[in-house]
């Protein structure tokens, strides 16, 4: 579960649209907030910048009063809410006040104050949730307009799962907020088709095997889903299980999020066939970079286990360069 809220804001109406979802997840979970803004003092931590002293104090200035205004809109529904502002490179900024501050769930805005884009995520987001290694609360800003104030419900939440626990670790967090949104849980589960690379057609053993394969799967998921709803009939909650089969899980998830006009989708970073080598598996790579509806993805990989890219120990080596 979340104990402690960071959400990052940059003092744009874009990236306030993140405040009524950390608001939700604060009521449904006793968790305070943190706001918070980094001050930067160039575009890059490369460029050398000097900044007038009394022009930087004014900024400061500025910034604290808009967390104060942000704050007083919070207090009435969150008791434990308050803000800190550093300064530096945003990305680094909020990743390492998340790590040394105890932080379990960074609330993001998919865009902020360079504007919307065709990407389905900033630049700033793309290197936080790469890098942080910790849960991620994903707001698409091009989908919203409610800012502090706005008012905001879930009737659907929809929770990918693959028979795995490694899946179930978002469990718990998905039913505390139907059960405080009064929400539907859609419980998904696709069975994908087996993959058989040929150069020549599938013979008709080819297909007997996948067939088989395929049905097995299905049965076993079935049993899954149906023993899963049982475990759940006391949690006080709706639930409604979804069973398909598509030679992609991410994509039929996706067009059932749609179908299903869901309001938020829950899933955990990684799945069965997850590998520690990277911060997300495929299922939640996919609805990170084409999704459009509100992503709450669960990291089980702690900071602590993971490894350094390539490119992190380069730059380590090689400073300046």
């Amino acid at each position: 579960m979340f104990n402690h809220i960071l959400v990052p804001l940059d003092g744009s109406a874009l990236a306030e649209c993140v405040i009524p979802h950390a608001r939700i997840v604060a009521e449904a979970l006793g968790a305070r907030i943190t706001l918070m803004h980094v001050l930067e003092r160039s575009p890059s931590p490369d460029l050398n910048h000097t900044i007038n002293p009394l022009d930087w104090h004014i900024m400061k200035t500025e910034a604290q009063t808009y967390l104060d205004r942000v704050t007083a809109c919070l207090e009435d529904s969150v008791p434990d809410v308050c803000n800190v502002i550093v300064e530096g490179h945003a990305p680094e900024g909020v990743i390492d006040y998340a790590h040394h501050n105890n932080v379990d769930l960074i609330t993001l805005s998919s865009h902020g104050r360079s504007g919307l884009s065709g990407w389905n995520v900033s630049s700033v987001v793309q290197k936080i949730i790469l890098r942080s290694y910790i849960s991620t609360f994903i707001i698409r800003a091009y989908k919203t307009t409610g800012g502090c104030g706005g008012e905001l419900a879930y009737k659907k939440i929809l929770i990918a799962l693959d028979c795995s626990q490694r899946a179930e670790s978002a469990l718990p967090i998905a039913i505390r907020l139907a059960r405080h949104q009064g929400a539907r849980l859609l419980l998904a589960h696709v069975v994908s088709r087996p993959e058989m690379p040929r150069h020549l057609p599938r013979s008709r053993e080819d297909t007997d095997l996948a067939e088989k394969l395929m049905g097995r799967n299905y049965s076993e998921a079935e049993h899954y889903l149906a023993q899963l709803d049982s475990q759940l009939s006391s949690a006080e909650i709706s639930i409604q299980t979804f069973l398909h089969i598509g030679s992609n899980a991410a994509a039929t998830l996706d067009d059932l999020v749609e179908s299903e006009n869901v309001h938020l989708v829950v899933l955990s970073a990684h799945g069965y066939n997850g590998v520690e080598k990277w911060p997300y598996g495929s299922v939640a790579v996919n609805f990170i970079a084409y999704g459009a509806t509100p992503l709450l993805i669960m990291q089980d990989i702690p900071f602590e286990r993971s490894l350094r890219t390539r490119a992190e120990s380069a730059a380590r080596e090689r400073p300046g360069h």
